[in-house]
Order: structure tokens, then sequence, then C-alpha cells
């Protein structure tokens, strides 16, 4: 929704993450702390919060952009996750944070001291990690770096490898994930992608091969980065990952009639 001009009423939003809770997903990023004028679809956050039908079944994670956000985040129990997006590219964490690369560790180093003090768990997301489109120096090396010092350093015990623009493919995909999962084994690596229609299967069976086992998505693909000014690619199709596990006979916890729910009010929640 993030990127979304018009804004999408709070009850609006809270009706559809409610389907979405009772589908059976691990994990919703459910909304962002973050400064309402950088993203005003997402300064109803907290409102939203007060509005779940929270079952035990299934957690919630917030994106934070700084301390400021971590601390409004930590104040509500049942937010399970902080997420902090990490780049690689120094132009886009720029862009997308206001800080550099080396300001940002600093603000990982705060949000993961807060979030060991409220029992929260930081998820950090390598943003760019399969390249960047500002000239900025990239290579998988650079990715598997920035990924086991985030590890060591700072105890980061999920990184999601985060393809901002959709430029992954299946070799640096195989490469990156077959070589991180076997050298930082302390770290719960996830793929986080964004991908065109023709190009999902490809994707999440190289990430899967890999080794991957935690797999973000978004009913249809709507959404992407409103920072990265690239509107040709959107996230990964929830439904194209589930055809891909059902396909596979891989076991997942989905809910196939409340997900058919979920995705029939996606259409009515987002314009197309």
């Amino acid at each position: 929704m993030q990127g979304l001009h018009d804004f999408i009423p709070t009850e609006v939003k809270t009706a559809y993450i409610n389907q979405l809770l009772k589908v059976g997903f691990h994990t919703i990023d459910f909304g962002s702390f973050v400064s309402p004028k950088s993203i005003p679809q997402l300064r109803d956050t907290a409102e939203v919060l007060e509005g779940l039908e929270l079952n035990g079944n299934c957690e919630l994670l917030a994106i934070v952009a700084n301390q400021r956000g971590a601390v409004d985040a930590c104040e509500f129990d049942e937010i399970a996750y902080l997420g902090y997006p990490f780049s690689i590219s120094e132009t886009f964490q720029k862009r997308n944070t206001n800080a550099t690369i080396e300001e940002s560790l600093i603000r990982v180093e705060e949000i993961q001291n807060l979030a060991i003090q409220h029992d929260k768990k930081l998820v950090v997301y390598i943003s760019m990690a399969f390249g960047n489109p500002y000239g900025d120096p990239w290579d998988l090396e650079i990715a598997a770096k920035w990924s086991q010092r985030l590890s060591a350093d700072f105890g980061i015990e999920i990184l999601a490898l985060s393809d901002t623009i959709g430029v992954s493919n299946q070799g640096n995909i195989t490469e990156l994930f077959t070589g991180l999962i076997k050298d930082v084994p302390a770290v719960e690596f996830g793929a986080h992608l964004h991908s065109t229609p023709y190009s999902v299967l490809e994707k999440v069976t190289a990430a899967y091969n890999a080794g991957c086992r935690r797999f973000d998505g978004a009913i249809k693909g709507f959404g992407g980065c409103p920072m990265a000014d690239d509107d040709l690619t959107g996230n990964m199709p929830t439904e194209g990952m589930k055809a891909f596990f059902d396909d596979q006979k891989i076991g997942t916890t989905i809910d196939a009639y409340e997900f058919q729910k979920a995705m029939e009010m996606a259409l009515d929640v987002f314009p197309v």
C-alpha cells in the first residue's frame, strides 16, 4: 500500500489484514512506524493495529526506519518483529532512510538493542542485494560481506535478501542463497524478491532449491518500493509462490478457502 497516492481508509486496511490473518501465514507485514511525511499512506498504523483480530497463529511485523520508529513500535506487545531496510547501495540508503550506510549501521545497533529489550526480533532487509540502478559498487561478494557483518557484529538472526528493482535471476539467486546459507548458518535467510509476472516461477524455484524457506509476497504482486523509481516490477505474487509449493507438494499452513477470500478482497482494496 505504501506507494499508493490515494489514502486507503483505516477500516479498509484493517478488514483486509484481518482476512489475511485467517489465511495461515507465518507473519504479516501490517504497517510502518515511519515519518507520515515520507509514507503518508501508513500514517494510521497504530489505529490499524487496534482493530486487528489476532488469533495467536500469525505474527505481526512493522517496518521502522530509525530509532524513533522502533521506540514507537516497541510500545505494542502485539508486534513480534521489527523490520529495518538496510541497503548496500549508498544512494538508495540515503533515498530510502535519509542515512548513509555507516549511519544505518548505528541504527541497526540501536534498533537491535530495543528489540532485545522488548522481546522482539529484528528482521534486516538487505535491499539492492542483487544490484542497483545508480552505478553504486555491487557484486555478490559485497552482498555476502554485509550479510556476514550484520550477523557477526550485531547478532541479526533474520536477513531478507531483497531484490528491490527486479534484477535477480536464477543464477545470482542460486549463488547468493547457496553461499550465505552455508557460510552464515546462524542466520535465517529470507527471499524478498520483486518480479515481473513472467519470472516468478524461475525466482521462487531458484531460491527454494538453494535452501531458502522464508518467502515474502503480496497478493497479485501489488506494491513495490516507492523510493526506487521503478514501476516495472512489483512484489512477488503470493499466489504464484503458493502454486509452486502446491505443485511440488511442499506443505504450507495456507488455508485455500481463506486465501481465495483474501484474493477477492485485494481486488477491491487495490486499484488495478
